[in-house]
């Protein structure tokens, strides 16, 4: 599970890229899930673009691709959303929380 502050890096890393990922008509289906799976070994993070012709909601789209890939969804934005799956060889180091201590 991802935290505020991770989701809020992933965000900012997230922002410049194009989408590798469509979901049209034939929706989250086997071969989009295989395409997905071998994205996200590659870049660890992606960006997912959702078309008009696509039945399912945004956030039930991203839900169930994310699911399938076992992945998290780091953000939806309109009709995009990111996917991040931490690689075997992590690329993207992701800030970690710290807890805050209260002084007495």
């Amino acid at each position: 599970m991802l935290t505020g502050k991770q989701k809020r890096f992933l965000r900012s890393l997230g922002h410049s890229l194009k989408p590798v990922i469509t979901i049209g008509k034939g929706e989250v289906n086997e071969a989009l899930v295989k395409e997905t799976v071998e994205s996200i070994a590659a870049h660890e993070l992606i960006k997912v673009k959702i078309l008009e012709s696509c039945l399912l909601e945004r956030s039930e789209a991203a839900a169930a691709l994310a699911e399938a890939c076992n992945a998290e969804v780091a953000q939806i934005l309109g009709r995009t959303f990111l996917l991040y799956k931490k690689a075997k060889e992590p690329v993207i180091e992701l800030p970690s929380e710290k807890t805050k201590q209260k002084s007495k």
